[in-house]
């Protein structure tokens, strides 16, 4: 059995909390700090498997419509993974923060699922500067 160089558990458990050692967010700016250097790309990648138990049940699950709750904790636990390697990614190439992150899913064959988390390594610095205030003339 292979040994996984990644500190991070692959299965993160029922609480999702994000990473408190890299500032990640959806939008291209950080309130209350500059951003002093733009690193570039990063991305953290998994690719998870369905199991056979968990297919066949979807199956039958799916005749009686609503949400398939096997499912949906796989792609929570993947969308968790992925944000962890992306933010683990992003602290090797320097930054303590990632803007713009974004989330892309696919399938690869009929049981595995890819989840990729993308964004934009940045360092950025508190910004004490007070905000000026909008005016139309």
């Amino acid at each position: 059995m292979a040994v996984s160089s990644n500190p991070r558990p692959l299965d993160p458990g029922p609480i999702y909390a994000p990473p408190t050692d890299v500032l990640i967010v959806t939008t291209p700016y950080l309130t209350g700090y500059r951003v002093t250097r733009v690193i570039g790309a990063t991305f953290g990648l998994i690719v998870r498997s369905r199991g056979l138990g968990q297919n066949i049940w979807a199956f039958f699950r799916s005749w009686a419509g609503g949400e398939i709750k096997v499912y949906t904790q796989l792609l929570e636990q993947a969308r968790h993974v992925a944000v962890q390697r992306l933010s683990d990614h992003a602290k090797s190439l320097g930054a303590n923060a990632v803007l713009s992150v974004g989330f892309d899913t696919s399938e690869l064959g009929p049981a595995m699922t890819e989840v990729l988390a993308y964004g934009t390594a940045v360092v950025v610095e508190p910004d004490a500067t007070p905000a000026q205030p909008v005016t139309l003339r």
